[in-house]
């Protein structure tokens, strides 16, 4: 008999009851599941038990029952796929039209060796146009006579910044008065440049720190102008060729064809020698430990100082170099959790960015502590570093100590370590025992008084590392090619293939060679013409190529999508990061890298387009090495992909027939044709709006021919094809059947061809899948899936209940045609049906119920006993369809169809929990890099204004403080402060022009669900304290649904935790400390109730934990750190003497009246760096 109705916090008979299967009926529980006395009692007597609440003739259905609806709910899911989706008859459509097509195979082996061989020439002629340009600008230069007495007015150039400085009224040239012979030049808009280009001239870009008119630079103008014909030259052999471009160890940059340069909205902070593709190609890889001054005397601006230059410093490092950054006073430890030297890719050095700002000064200097610390980095030979230039590179602001015992002790008498000094602020203690260290170590000593000296200074010691390479000849002229980054002029993504020029200049008969690197040669080849060299549709929608690169790093890749590009950073997309990691996939990475060939069959999971799915899939992986470069290139191809179809309309009055079919007149009779947005030809124009691409390409048949030169005769014989193929589908099947008896919206077709065809015409109005099938989430996920698949509307297409009477919302029924021509088998298309939302929704519930025909709902009498049902009792029972990916599809109740395609969580959390917890679904995590993040706006962190150093009453009371460094620094801050506001918090994107508003790169986590291993019937009780509830779930044979009943929730009590099925945004932690002991061990995670997505700390997944296990990585394969001829006494000089006071006071007082310090030209040029 039934158990009277319950109530909010009654309590039935017995312990409490936990989510656990009955005994006997299908798999073990997955976690969270806990035991219950309850389930102890056999079924068929615990069932009677459990009626519905407010009713005592009903009780919840027995698994028999329910699984009886679930076969109801196949065989009309079935039933309607086979008269509608006409999968048989489509496959008879194509063996009847068997003389039209040829089944062509993909050979993996010879394609990607293909592929490779194609991407090796296309690299090949841009290598021998930089050998060309090398040995040209090294023989110019050379040749070139220096002149002291070089004017302005005797050099005539195009200035690429000159059109923006005259719109600036501000600009440095128009107060001055520029005296410079400036070339104005007309443009003709290029569509390979994406930009207004100048063939006859080139164009030169000065950063703007450095002073135009200085001698050193109009030399370098005067040698250069030379390479012009050289330029010229190489786009008359390769008329392909894209930026040519010579960026000078001075910071002059000249590059052909001639634009004007893409002026910024703020200052323009673009040097050529901090580009990752002159980095480089400017020296070998690094070993840097960054060692900086916290003692008390650093206080102020001479901090901020140093804080900025440490974060420049990082700015010169590529992902083939490795560093640390520690600060020290009495002692030496690390700014940020990292512990020994890590790769300096754009993650690591942006938490070395943010730790470095919480340095503080305080305690005394003690060089020892921290050139000790630094020469032990470099010794640990545990790790994975670059093993080749290695280097200390120190920021104080003066001592008397030499630390000579330390050099001797881990230094001397090899000197393999380079030392680097930087005095840093306006000071006036002994700078000698800097650069004693300096020169003592093969290094070089800097200074950094102010502001405009730190761009310059903390990236001139790239000339010293280059001395061996340039010393080295002919051997370390190899060129390099770069990872994937921003063209800084509008190209887009490209690599750029280096090579060094070195100056072959000599002071004097039988002098010493010149070992100074004049600069770096580049020549750019964008990602799109070397996608061009793959193939583009013969290996289906989820075939692809990829390529990546010694770090590990896509050049290749369909997933390759950056949301937000900086030209200052490469785009580095972690191949195990553009696909789901496995075991399988670190293994094929690592053979890539290696350099070898390989073939595997993996089983894997891909994400799906729309990233909202997870499927297991198998996939073909096949890989050869791209010879001459340092890339490797990837073929993965589906089983199914093995073959495709190649159509032969030789027939043209064939052709004309299957044409018409695309006009839009056909299109009532015949349904709405969509086509793919291929290239079919060289003279179509593009357009987003599908109908005015198909009037395009219908305009350009009416002209050319499919056999045209012009044309690609595979995609249009193909598209042709196809719209004939799916045209007869529309007369065999759809056309005589009434859509409506079975409420459905539209049937469609979609294929590899290119073809969607949605019929009726006037269902295209609410067509709103993509027009290329590739790029569907539908079609491809039917490719991968047997059965039928099921895609709900997305949310926010959604319209409230209320308004679904419009029979516009409906739910895609898809599924893959799969084609075997004797042994071949291939997929060339997917069929699919469109269905009514409300009317389906009404049809579940009559399927879910205890009609055994179209009559009226069974009801029970007062004296009788039966089952619940969806129908019936929709107050008291829940019902509802679940596909793969968490989503809900279908319900019974009303009030639910506007939150169809919702992830289930935000419908029921506590049933959508106890899915999960029992093994229904799995949950998928993982981190996309190539997000694009709102700004977040600054946090005030204190009353007094930004930057500020803040004395004490003390130190205004204390006469020796008016004469120390801090009371300097601290004019120098208020000065500042108001000159260049807000300079050290200017974001490096902000200065290079972008608003304030603009989108930033960012890590987002993903989380997406898929279904677990649970496969059969399956019944548990929820436990929520007194409120339990029953539930019922079971996978629907042939469909990726999950068919759920469970009792109404009454109590608040069951909601528990929620699941999350959407991209989180990671947010970085504050500055890390430096490493205390060992914290205590995390607590356990507790059930799946309270796993709430936090944000992903350190930028994505914890990068403190992540550089303990790097991935494998390889660097260039040679290494020019080293040459005995080397001369190390150019090693840097600078001034000992104090400042006079009555001078600084009058230079503060002339800005205090307002006249605007200038730029300062070319802080501390080399001497020798006469050309």
């Amino acid at each position: 008999m039934a158990v009277p109705a319950r109530t909010c916090g009654a309590s039935r008979p017995g312990p409490a009851r936990t989510a656990r299967p009955w005994p006997g009926r299908g798999p073990q529980p997955g976690p969270g599941a806990r035991r219950s006395l309850w389930l102890l009692l056999p079924p068929l007597l615990l069932l009677p038990l459990l009626a519905a609440p407010g009713s005592s003739a009903y009780s919840f259905p027995q698994q028999h029952t329910m699984q009886h609806w679930a076969r109801r709910l196949e065989q009309e899911v079935d039933g309607v796929m086979r008269i509608f989706g006409g999968v048989q008859q489509l496959r008879e459509i194509y063996k009847d039209n068997r003389n039209l097509f040829e089944v062509q195979e993909n050979e993996p082996q010879k394609l990607v060796e293909k592929v490779a061989g194609d991407i090796e020439s296309l690299l090949d002629r841009k290598v021998q146009a930089l050998k060309r340009l090398a040995d040209a600008a090294e023989n110019f230069q050379k040749a070139h006579r220096w002149q002291d007495n070089i004017k302005e007015e005797d050099i005539l150039y195009y200035d690429a910044k000159a059109d923006a400085e005259l719109d600036d009224p501000e600009s440095e040239d128009v107060e001055r008065g520029s005296k410079a012979s400036t070339l104005r030049l007309d443009f003709i808009e290029d569509p390979n440049f994406k930009n207004k280009v100048n063939y006859s001239y080139t164009a030169v870009q000065i950063p703007t720190d450095i002073y135009k008119g200085s001698t050193v630079i109009l030399n370098e103008l005067n040698w250069t102008e030379a390479l012009e014909n050289v330029f010229m030259e190489n786009r008359r052999q390769d008329p392909t060729l894209l930026w040519q471009v010579f960026g000078s160890a001075t910071g002059v940059t000249r590059y052909y064809p001639a634009t004007p340069w893409r002026a910024p909205k703020k200052i323009d902070l673009y040097d050529v020698r901090r580009r990752p593709w002159y980095i480089q190609g400017a020296s070998s890889p690094k070993d840097m430990v960054i060692i900086v001054d916290v003692s008390g005397s650093v206080s102020g601006l001479t901090l901020k100082l140093m804080k900025t230059s440490v974060c420049e410093m990082l700015d010169t490092l590529s992902d083939d170099d490795y560093v640390n950054v520690a600060s020290f006073n009495e002692k030496a430890q690390p700014v940020s959790c990292f512990t020994h030297l890590v790769q300096a890719n754009v993650r690591n050095k942006k938490v070395f960015k943010e730790a470095v700002q919480g340095m503080v000064a305080k305690g005394t200097t003690g060089y020892k502590a921290g050139f000790e610390y630094a020469f032990d980095q470099l010794q640990n030979s545990n790790i994975t570093r670059a093993n080749c230039n290695k280097m200390i590179m120190m920021f104080t602001d003066g001592g008397e100590d030499r630390v000579q015992d330390v050099f001797e002790k881990y230094n001397w008498p090899n000197r393999t370590v380079r030392v680097f000094t930087f005095s840093v602020g306006q000071h006036n203690y002994d700078v000698t025992p800097l650069q004693w260290m300096a020169c003592a170590n093969k290094g070089y000593y800097f200074e950094i008084p102010s502001i405009g000296a730190i761009r310059i200074n903390t990236q001139e010691y790239l000339d010293v590392l280059g001395r061996p390479m340039v010393l080295a000849g002919k051997e370390a002229k190899q060129v390099q090619w770069t990872n994937v980054y921003e063209d800084a002029l509008g190209l887009g993504l490209v690599v750029t293939g280096t090579l060094p020029v070195f100056n072959l200049t000599q002071d004097g008969p039988g002098e010493k060679k010149n070992q100074l690197i004049l600069g770096v040669m580049g020549i750019d080849v964008a990602l799109n013409d070397i996608k061009r060299l793959t193939p583009n549709y013969t290996l289906g929608a989820n075939g692809y190529v990829f390529a990546i690169d010694l770090n590990g790093y896509v050049l290749l890749h369909p997933n390759l999508k950056p949301q937000t590009t900086n030209f200052r950073e490469p785009v580095t997309l972690d191949f195990l990061d553009a696909e789901l990691e496995d075991e399988n996939k670190e293994e094929i990475r690592r053979s890539m890298i290696d350099g070898n060939k390989g073939h595997k069959q993996i089983r894997t999971l891909v994400k799906s387009l729309d990233e909202r799915y997870i499927d297991e899939v198998i996939r073909n992986y096949t890989w050869v090495p791209i010879r001459s470069t340092n890339y490797s290139l990837g073929l993965v191809l589906p089983p199914y992909s093995t073959f495709y179809l190649q159509a032969n309309l030789s027939d043209q009055i064939l052709q004309v027939k299957y044409f018409e079919f695309l006009l839009p007149s056909s299109f009532e009779s015949e349904g709405h044709v969509f086509i793919a947005p291929r290239e079919y030809c060289k003279d179509l124009n593009a357009s987003d709006n599908n109908t005015e691409f198909l009037k395009n390409f219908i305009e350009l048949m009416e002209k050319v021919t499919p056999d045209s030169k012009q044309c690609n005769n595979f995609l249009l014989h193909n598209l042709i094809l196809d719209t004939g193929i799916t045209q007869q589908l529309v007369e065999r099947v759809w056309r005589d059947q009434d859509l409506n008896t079975y409420s459905l919206l539209a049937v469609f077709a979609a294929t590899d061809g290119g073809i969607t065809r949605v019929f009726p015409n006037k269902a295209a109005e609410d067509w709103t899948e993509n027009p290329e099938p590739f790029n569907a989430s539908f079609y491809r996920r039917s490719l991968d899936n047997h059965g039928y698949v099921f895609k709900p509307p997305h949310q926010d297409t959604l319209l409230r209940p209320l308004e679904l009477e419009n029979d516009t919302v409906g739910i895609l029924v898809s599924t893959a045609v799969e084609l075997s021509l004797g042994r071949r088998t291939l997929r060339p298309a997917v069929v699919g049906v469109k269905l009514d939302l409300e009317a389906w929704a009404e049809k579940f519930k009559v399927l879910a119920s205890n009609r055994t025909h179209q009559d009226q709902p069974q009801k029970c009498g007062p004296s009788s006993h039966c089952e619940m049902d969806c129908e019936v009792n929709n107050e008291d029972l829940l019902c509802v369809l679940i596909d793969d990916g968490g989503f809900l599809v279908l319900s019974n109740q009303n009030h639910q169809w506007d939150q169809v395609g919702r992830f289930f969580s935000e419908v029921d959390a506590n049933l959508m929990l106890a899915l999960y917890n029992n093994s229904f679904y799995t949950r998928k995590e993982s981190y996309d890099y190539q997000a694009a993040c709102a700004p977040q706006p600054p946090g005030n962190l204190g009353a007094a204004p930004r930057g500020v150093f803040v004395p004490t009453i003390a130190d205004f009371l204390n006469l020796a403080w008016w004469t120390s460094a801090a009371a300097w620094s601290l004019f120098q801050q208020l000065l500042y402060g108001l000159i260049y506001h807000s300079w050290f918090q200017a974001d490096a994107a902000e200065a290079e022009g972008s608003p304030e508003t603009r989108e930033s790169s960012c890590v987002m986590k993903q989380t997406q669900y898929y279904f677990g291993s649970v496969n059969a019937s399956y019944n548990a009780i929820i436990d929520c304290g007194n409120c339990s509830r029953l539930f019922h779930a079971q996978r629907l044979t042939n469909t990726n649904l999950l068919f759920v009943v469970a009792e109404k929730p009454l109590c608040s009590q069951c909601e528990a935790g929620r699941l999350l099925q959407k991209e989180t945004h990671c947010i970085l932690p504050p500055p890390s400390p430096p490493p205390a002991p060992p914290p205590a061990p995390r607590a356990p995670l507790l059930a799946a109730a309270s796993l709430t997505p936090h944000p992903c700390p350190a930028d994505g997944p914890e990068q403190c934990e992540l550089v303990q296990r790097p991935r494998y990585r390889r660097g260039p394969h040679i290494c020019f750190d080293y040459n005995a001829t080397e001369d190390t006494s150019d090693c840097g000089r600078g001034a000992s003497f104090p400042p006079s006071l009555g001078v600084l006071v009058s230079l503060q007082l002339l800005l205090l009246l307002g006249l605007p310090p200038r730029p300062q030209p070319q802080v501390q040029v080399h001497a020798s760096r006469r050309l």
